[in-house]
């Protein structure tokens, strides 16, 4: 275990140094303090009366608290989901390849590692960065509405960790790539293409009519079965975040499938990179 999060020590001060990562905290933090800084909000007797955004007035209709930040909450959960994946996907693309590069997978081989210690922390790693990115927004957020409104959520929150379990199913396909192809704009390419077959996963039953009858639609829906319903997962991000009725039948269900995809591909990974020399 202690090589695992040696490993996963390295991945946590390679981002350190890289300088986009402190550019997307920077980023996200001048976010946070300029809506607390130029969003007013009037509640009474816990109703929304006004909302001033930079002086103008945004609303005046009298809404209830939670009624009228679900579209705010819904938009910050879809802009974390897919925004935060897709940052995910370019900024951590380099770790696993720049690791096993020549001279370097090398020197970690001797050194008293085990092979899957190295993928393992890697993996640990990254998610690592994740999970602390999307708490770090998420939090900044339920933070501000909170003190401003009274209104207290953890929807945001929850939604931000379903978006890095999506993301974990992602990285592992890119994780994966990287034994077999060091190189990085590979893992983002193949990372991108996961993101949108499991946009397409989720909307398998409706796209599904549109494709001919037969052997076709058969494949498709053979397919899709397979990769995990990302998009699905996305609204339900959106639904916990609005603390609205879920649109799916069973969430468990969908995180397994989630899980399953992400174990099996790490699984291949660290079976292809046990049997290669180097």
């Amino acid at each position: 275990m202690r090589g695992v999060l040696g490993i996963a020590g390295y991945v946590l001060r390679e981002a350190v140094a890289r300088k986009f990562i402190l550019a997307f905290l920077l980023g996200v933090t001048g976010v946070l303090v300029t809506l607390s800084l130029s969003l007013r909000i009037e509640v009474l007797d816990g109703a929304l009366a006004a909302t001033r955004l930079f002086g103008e007035v945004m609303d005046s209709n009298i809404l209830a608290v939670d009624v009228a930040l679900r579209p705010i909450f819904m938009a910050a959960a879809a802009v974390t989901f897919y925004g935060g994946i897709l940052f995910g996907i370019v900024s951590c693309s380099d770790f696993a390849p720049s690791l096993l590069s020549p001279g370097r997978i090398e020197h970690l081989l001797a050194l008293p590692l085990r092979r899957w210690h190295i993928l393992a922390g890697t993996f640990l790693g990254v998610m690592t960065l994740a999970v602390c990115g999307a708490l770090y927004g998420s939090l900044g957020l339920v933070l501000i509405f909170g003190v401003k409104t009274g209104y207290w959520t953890a929807g945001p929150i929850i939604s931000a960790l379903l978006a890095c379990v999506s993301f974990a199913a992602v990285y592992a396909v890119m994780l994966t790539t990287a034994t077999v192809i060091r190189s990085a704009a590979l893992c983002a390419a193949l990372g991108g293409l996961t993101l949108v077959a499991g946009i397409i996963a989720g909307f398998r039953m409706k796209i599904a009519p549109f494709i001919e009858e037969g052997l076709s639609r058969d494949l498709f829906k053979a397919v899709t079965l397979l990769l995990p319903r990302l998009s699905s997962l996305a609204q339900v991000g959106m639904d916990l975040a609005a603390s609205s009725p879920l649109g799916v039948q069973s969430l468990s269900m969908l995180l397994t499938g989630v899980l399953v995809f992400g174990l099996g591909m790490l699984s291949v990974g660290f079976w292809w990179f046990e049997g290669r020399d180097y």
